[in-house]
């Protein structure tokens, strides 16, 4: 094991400046942290975060907000925080925070963190991370990753070992509650989620004397999920839900960059296919001795993607040029058998048209992207573009149908002064379908159902943003970002005949929003070693409800994120303590029967003790839901629309008491 001690530096050494405006920062810029990883160091760096790259089809321009020796990540299904977390803190000589519309890499725009990075020999990462919950579920013991990387020759290789595993669960009263607010009645549930995900994944990276450069990503990944819900009650003696899932997918993928003529050609192949089937039952039994009720559901879901992209750049006239062209083949083959149990205390079929279905999606889109400075603090970076799309639906309602639209940016990015960073971007986007919403669905759990719809289209958006970001110096860092997006063709809850409901479209929506990310040092203040970091997102919606007209927010839409943490890296020590808080809340579930909202309140609280060197690893203690999470819900069910009569209201408080996490992490 090797171990960098935090024991010599009582504070963050300020980050350098280069000559082109690129915020530098060393290695001994985080040397108070002891990072065992790249990951470790990002997570310091004042004033960012990571990007999770949005999962939707396709490959496209942009990605995540990290890059690795000036180059995305190779694959689709990678995860940008393991990646990183497999790069050892030592092999990492500079990390440079830029805006990425100063890139040559379409797409990019806002702060881009570039770690430099020097791969040679063999080293390896390690980490394990329990989590016990003091009521309710049995211990997570199984979250777990190592990692090797290393390079002989040429040939540079990462294999890993992982597993995401989850011990969730929480119980509590629900009440039922009539149209005139009387209680009909009151039960107790206790609900239990238990998930693994074991991976085994495997890159390689191969770099020729010629200038060329290959990748190669291969992944095997098992899910195995189960869910149980137990209910007694007054007049429901029991209620037994039952979910899981066993699911297997793989990921092959691969690109060669090598020059050709005056630029270079970069080409790009990739395989996806994921096997899904689910079971699901729900039993109801009786107190006053009526005939048990159960629904159960057996889905199986195969989804495949194929891609093809090539991307061409060069240098020319005082610019940056690409030209790319992606082709791709997606599939959903869904398979569904629907049974209810009768009298007799048989399953007999229950009919779901347009359950049972094949969609296929052939897809194309080509872009130019042109960027280049105009001033020497002025920099610009366009694109200009178009997708089609050829969805065809099995079944008897089944349609083939095309679609072509427009697509591209526009982004600026100026450095207002040495430092400060303004960018602003415009975008055209196109939206994604998603392949479930065409097929009928059951939802066994809530007793609702949604009709097959073929007959969606994709969704676009115009995407306006402003961002700034300040660096504070010995103070810290302070990012803020601003935004709206006019939507058209978004993709709602409709109505189908006189009672039924899928996903379809509706006319217009705006969605606006505002997004803080900070680190404030308090050294200056006296208190050498600690910072507070800050996040805070808020955002609003507006759509018209296709059942009222009246304006309301998107269904499901996010409405705002708040985290805060405080750390103390104490001086000439190992040791550094801190707390945290986070609350995350989201709009009402809208549908044309009912109305529901999830509620977690009021909030995470947790604190935590670390130390940087026990047997040359990382050990952090934590405790957390210090404040008692309540998990509530209340959902209002109606006769028919929500423009009738009420049929029953539940409300339900679930909690699950605190959090004991234990992370450690090292390298060999």
């Amino acid at each position: 094991m090797t171990c960098t001690p935090a024991l010599a530096q009582s504070q963050q050494a300020p980050s350098e400046r280069s000559a082109d405006g690129r915020r530098i920062f060393m290695p001994a810029d985080f040397e108070r942290f002891a990072p065992k990883t790249a990951l470790d160091m990002v997570r310091q760096i004042p004033g960012f975060s990571i990007d999770e790259v949005e999962e939707r089809r396709g490959l496209g321009q942009g990605g995540s907000n990290v890059l690795v020796n000036g180059q995305r990540f190779a694959g689709k299904s990678n995860d940008i925080v393991a990646e990183l977390s497999r790069i050892s803190a030592t092999r990492v000589v500079r990390i440079e925070l830029v805006d990425g519309a100063t890139l040559n890499i379409p797409g990019l725009s806002g702060q881009v963190v570039n770690i430099i990075a020097e791969i040679g020999g063999v080293s390896g990462q390690f980490s394990w991370n329990p989590r016990i919950r003091f009521k309710r579920t049995p211990p997570q013991l199984l979250d777990a990753e190592v990692s090797i990387t290393g390079k002989t020759g040429k040939l540079g290789y990462t294999f890993s070992l992982s597993n995401v595993s989850r011990r969730d669960g929480n119980a509590g009263l629900e009440r039922v509650l009539d149209a005139s607010g009387t209680l009909t009645e009151q039960r107790y549930e206790d609900y239990t989620v238990n998930r693994d995900r074991p991976r085994i994944a495997a890159s390689l990276k191969y770099d020729a004397d010629n200038g060329a450069t290959g990748n190669l990503n291969l992944s095997y990944e098992r899910y195995w999920g189960r869910a149980n819900e137990d209910s007694d009650g007054q007049l429901i003696r029991d209620r037994d839900f039952y979910e899981t899932e066993k699911e297997y997918n793989y990921e092959l993928g691969g690109d060669y960059e090598f020059p050709l003529g005056g630029g270079r050609l970069k080409l790009i192949g990739l395989r996806r296919f994921e096997h899904s089937p689910f079971f699901t039952r729900a039993l109801l039994f009786y107190e006053d001795g009526r005939p048990d009720e159960g629904t159960r559901q057996r889905r199986r879901a195969d989804e495949t993607e194929t891609i093809l992209r090539s991307e061409y750049g060069w240098h020319g006239g005082g610019a940056d040029w690409q030209i790319s062209l992606e082709g791709a083949l997606n599939k959903l083959d869904n398979e569904v058998r629907l049974e209810s149990l009768n009298a007799n205390g048989v399953f007999d079929p229950v009919p779901l048209p347009g359950a049972n279905s094949e969609v296929r999606e052939k897809r194309a889109e080509s872009a130019i992207s042109y960027g280049r400075p105009l001033t020497p603090t002025l920099t610009l970076q366009a694109s200009l573009g178009g997708e089609y799309s050829q969805i065809t639906q099995s079944g008897p309602n089944g349609l083939t149908r095309s679609f072509i639209r427009p697509k591209g940016y526009v982004s600026l990015a100026w450095k207002a002064n040495p430092r400060l960073d303004i960018s602003a971007r415009i975008e055209r986007e196109v939206g994604q379908l998603d392949f479930f919403d065409f097929v009928a669905s059951t939802d066994i759990s809530a007793g609702n159902q949604n009709a097959a719809n073929p007959n969606l289209v994709p969704q676009q958006s115009w995407n306006l943003s402003l961002e700034a970001t300040q660096d504070l110096a010995a103070w810290g860092s302070l990012n803020i970002r601003g935004f709206i997006n006019f939507v058209s063709d978004i993709v709602d809850q409709i109505p189908i005949g006189a009672t039924g409901e899928a996903p379809g479209n509706l006319d217009s929506a705006r969605v606006w929003g505002v997004a803080l990310d900070s680190t404030l040092k308090l050294d200056p203040l006296g208190w050498s070693g600690a910072k507070l970091d800050a996040k805070v997102s808020l955002q609003k919606s507006s759509v018209a409800d296709p059942l009222t007209g009246d304006k309301r927010r998107i269904s499901e839409d996010f409405v705002r994120e708040i985290d805060i943490a405080l750390r103390h890296d104490i001086p000439r020590s190992n040791w550094a303590y801190g707390a945290s808080y986070f609350e995350f809340r989201e709009a009402r579930e809208v549908r044309l029967g009912e109305i529901q909202r999830p509620l977690a309140k009021p909030g995470d609280l947790g604190i935590f003790v670390e130390n940087k060197d026990v047997l040359g690893m990382t050990a952090r203690l934590g405790l957390y839901n210090l404040l008692g999470t309540d998990e509530s819900l209340e959902r209002t069910v109606y006769v028919n629309r929500r423009t009738g009569p009420v049929r029953f209201v539940e409300d339900r408080h679930r909690d699950f008491g605190p959090i004991l996490a234990i992370d450690l992490s090292g390298s060999f």
